[in-house]
């Protein structure tokens, strides 16, 4: 039997159901500030091992323990916050998986301080081959592994893969031309 699409699992969800409003409304759809950008990269940490759906319920809780993705007060993140993260309900209390979303929000700063944001970083990069993106994501922030880094940039249109062909979101993705031919090695 073949596997289920995202896509095709959706169709068959009620209009209000969390994957069905994220499929909708924000897979495979751009974003462009550093706070969304590294909550979209915390969310896809933290998802692995664990189903989307966990995720998504709890992502109110991610933003609220971490002071809503603010990029300076995460990077700024000491022991004590690592404490109390690592007590928090809310989110999934894993140790690694916070100690990539303080180091990666540090090496956003750095990104930010050289390319004017990590969007334009990501744009810089944009039209590269997954191959390049893997090795730039895996010597510039930790956690990374090659679903992490697939799954973040097909969330941001960055690479295909997001919707059917015969998804209505696929042409939503088509015709705002979010991703260029592979060029770059």
């Amino acid at each position: 039997m073949k596997k289920q699409s995202y896509c095709q699992l959706v169709a068959t969800l009620p209009l209000r159901h969390v994957h069905r409003r994220y499929h909708d409304h924000h897979y495979g759809r751009p974003v462009r500030t550093d706070r969304a950008l590294l909550e979209r990269l915390v969310l896809e940490i933290n998802q692995a091992g664990l189903s989307w759906e966990i995720i998504l319920r709890k992502q109110t809780g991610f933003r609220r323990a971490f002071d809503g993705f603010r990029l300076e007060r995460v990077a700024a993140y000491q022991s004590k916050d690592r404490a109390r993260l690592l007590q928090d309900p809310a989110i999934i209390r894993h140790r690694l998986k916070i100690d990539a979303a303080i180091y990666n929000a540090r090496q956003i700063l750095k990104l930010k301080a050289t390319y004017g944001s990590f969007h334009a970083w990501l744009d810089h990069h944009r039209g590269s081959r997954f191959t390049t993106w893997l090795r730039l994501f895996k010597s510039t922030f930790h956690f990374m592994g090659p679903e992490i880094v697939r799954e973040f940039l097909m969330s941001l249109g960055l690479i295909p893969g997001a919707h059917d062909r015969n998804c209505p979101q696929y042409a939503d993705w088509k015709n705002e031309k979010r991703i260029t031919p592979s060029k770059k090695t």
